[in-house]
Parts: C-alpha cells; structure tokens; sequence
C-alpha cells in the first residue's frame, strides 16, 4: 500500500516534511489547509496527516496518534494570533472575523474567552472577503498560519495582538497541542509496517530539519517572505513532541470543549501500536 498523507500548507510543518523524501519516503503527499485535510482525513482520502487536534476529538474511534509527535507551543506560538482594536475585554458584544481554517483554533479562543476572561457574548464569522481586509479597517480578526506571521508583521498601528498560546500557557500552565500525526485507523489495520516506517522516516526527517536548521532556513526563505533569522526562531519557539505533559493539556483542552458544549464526549487516546 502507497500512503498517501497530507501536509498543512503552514510553515510549521517544515521540520517534518522538507527533508522527508531524502529519508525515502515514496508516498503521495497531499497539501491544504487544515479543515479541508481534516475532511479528507474523515472521509479516508488521506491515510495519515499532521492534523487539528479538535478533529481527533471529533472522530477519535476512527484514528491513531503517532506517539512522540505533535505541532504545538509551550507559551507563545507566534502564528495563531488575535487582532483586537483594544484590550479584550472591550470585545464583549463584538464580532471577530475567523477564516474557518482550523476548528481547533477557534474553539481554543472561544475556551480562552469563556473560561478565563469572562467574556461570553462574542460572535464569530467567516467573511466573504479576506479577513485581513477586516483586519486593516479595524475589526477584530482570528488569523492562524503563515497569514498570522504576516498580520503581525504588517499589524496596524495601535492593534493589540495577542497569541493564544502565551494566553493558554499563562491560564493553564501546560503545552497547547495545535496538531497530532493522526492515522486512520484502516491504514493500521492494512499497512502497519508502512506505518512504522513512516515513524521512522517522520522521525529521522525532523532531527535532520533541526541539526540543519540554518540551512532549511535559507532555503525556503526567499519563497516564504520571512528571512532565515525568523524562520529559525519560529520553528526553534514551537514544540514537535507528544510528552506527559503534551498530553495534560490536550485533556484539559477536551475537558473545556466538553463543559463549553464544543464536544458531545470527551475522547480516548489510542495510540500506534495499539496496546
């Protein structure tokens, strides 16, 4: 069996897929952004995905999660950010304009409002138009990815951003995980030792990306629009492991979802190979 496995068309995901191929990976890689490989990744078009952690909950008896790998923060993320024209609690009775790229995004700033700031009457859409364009007449906007590295970038003048990882981070005091390497469950069941070999291969590709991350750096630099200098940081700021504690704040995050009516149950872990 050939895998066929999606990549977010985020630079996070970098370290794991731009030195893949030179680890022998001979699959199909398939790229977009997160809630269409979500959809591919529920429907079996895709057979593995570093995808959002809200899909895992959604549909978690239909997966599993490679161990030890994870796209995540432990404090700032630095690309899933909140544009508000004031302090947030001036966003009571406001509506905040989302791209509707990642569920787990959003339902992580609705839990940073509900849960801790005591802000609950907040609505949010997904505009017609670009959401930038919101953004730069003076509306609050939810922007993840490359599109948020940029918004900071270019934020306008007397905008607060804030980073929901920092803010999770600072409320809870654990990991926020954005994405897990999901499987599906079929690709486990037919092609195990693909499977492992992929581990292998995903595990190799990453170490080689921060041995050689000066490199990777400038390589994609002119392509991205981010000097090597920040594409280092950004990458050197983000956590790629699945620990103990990896695994605490995606409970808590669940457990949130659940009380917030986000979750209908609160989901298992199940774990390649399975026990």
């Amino acid at each position: 069996m050939t895998l066929r496995i999606g990549r977010i068309a985020y630079l996070n995901v970098a370290p794991y897929f731009h030195y893949l191929h030179g680890e022998d990976f001979t699959g199909e890689i398939v790229s977009g952004v997160p809630s269409g490989l979500n959809a591919m990744l529920a429907e079996g078009t895709i057979d593995a995905c570093p995808s959002s952690s809200y899909e895992y909950a959604l549909h978690a008896d239909d997966y599993f999660l490679l161990p030890g790998h994870s796209i995540s923060s432990v404090g700032p993320v630095h690309s899933v950010l909140l544009f508000t024209p004031g302090p947030l609690h001036t966003l009571m009775g406001t509506e905040i304009a989302i791209t509707g790229e990642s569920a787990t995004s959003i339902n992580l700033l609705k839990i940073l409002l509900h849960e801790f700031c005591g802000i609950d009457d907040v609505s949010f859409k997904v505009p017609r138009g670009e959401v930038e364009e919101l953004l730069n007449n003076g509306q609050s906007a939810l922007l993840i990815g490359d599109r948020a590295l940029a918004a900071a970038r270019d934020c306008p003048p007397n905008f607060q951003m804030t980073d929901l990882g920092a803010l999770w981070y600072h409320f809870t005091g654990v990991p926020f995980v954005f994405a897990l390497w999901i499987l599906r469950r079929e690709a486990v069941i037919k092609s195990p030792n693909e499977i492992s070999l992929l581990a292998e291969q995903l595990h190799a590709s990453r170490n080689h990306a921060f041995r050689n991350m000066p490199e990777m750096a400038t390589q994609l630099s002119d392509r991205t629009g981010f000097s090597a200098e920040q594409l280092e940081a950004y990458w050197r700021g983000m956590s790629y492991d699945l620990s103990d504690g990896h695994i605490e704040g995606l409970r808590l995050y669940f457990t949130l979802c659940h009380k917030h009516g986000l979750l209908e149950k609160i989901p298992d872990f199940h774990f390649f190979p399975a026990a």
